[in-house]
């Protein structure tokens, strides 16, 4: 088995997976529908092409800065149509603000090392869960021989500086991993994106509030590397 490891960062994510309506939310942390579909995209798959090797793929997901939760209002244009009047009606959309989350995919490699190539140069445009969320720097950060788990326990801390500057001396990383024995549902298993027939399944993890803990030597606690912005501006004594 090999693992895909991913570097999912921008200035907003929005991960639906129970919008209804005018109202659309987002989760957490990335869903793997709206990962798959963005290696789908990368590969060049369309809408009505087979997804089922990709969604085989077992999935998991550590949040290494988890941004904050802002709510936007989107205006609707409904275009008038037969025996219809034009309309227009407000929509509640929720994005993730300056996060940064480690995904992994699990499987054959050779599957892997091709969509590896793939998110480095895609076929069509990649974006973080809603096409205006585009992705901050490269998507991938390769392929490698080691389980899911050693991936995203192990991994060097994917955080931005000025994030680790307000964490603490040691960080506790959240980590939802695929599971078949795990208590958490979601029903984000994809198994067609096609327009007309769109259908995703329930799949089962686990979710760790201590997935892993990283130590962090950009602490501000840590002596010598705090900072005081107004000190220039004080008179000597």
């Amino acid at each position: 088995m090999a693992v895909l490891v991913l570097r999912l960062a921008g200035p907003l994510q929005s991960w639906g997976v129970s919008s209804k309506f005018n109202i659309r939310e987002s989760g957490t942390e990335p869903s793997k529908s709206g990962v798959i579909g963005m290696v789908a995209a990368a590969l060049g798959r369309r809408r009505g092409d087979s997804i089922e090797d990709l969604a085989a793929l077992r999935f998991g997901v550590r949040r290494d800065q988890p941004g904050t939760v802002t709510r936007d209002f989107h205006m609707a244009h409904v275009p008038p149509e037969a025996h219809t009047k034009e309309s227009s009606f407000v929509t509640t959309r929720f994005y993730i603000e300056d996060a940064i989350f480690v995904a992994a995919l699990e499987g054959d490699r050779e599957l892997l090392e091709k969509a590896d190539r793939a998110l480095r140069s895609p076929t069509f445009p990649l974006f973080l869960g809603r096409r205006s969320c585009p992705p901050t720097g490269p998507v991938t950060l390769g392929v490698r021989d080691e389980s899911l788990e050693d991936v995203l326990f192990c991994l060097e801390w994917q955080a931005s500086r000025w994030y680790r500057d307000r964490c603490g001396d040691s960080v506790a990383l959240e980590t939802v991993i695929d599971s078949q024995n795990g208590s958490c549902e979601t029903p984000d298993q994809p198994v067609s994106f096609d327009v007309h027939r769109r259908v995703h399944r329930r799949r089962t993890s686990v979710r760790s509030v201590n997935g892993t803990v990283v130590s962090n030597p950009h602490s501000c606690d840590v002596p010598g590397t705090s900072h005081d912005a107004l000190s220039a501006l004080r008179e000597e004594d």
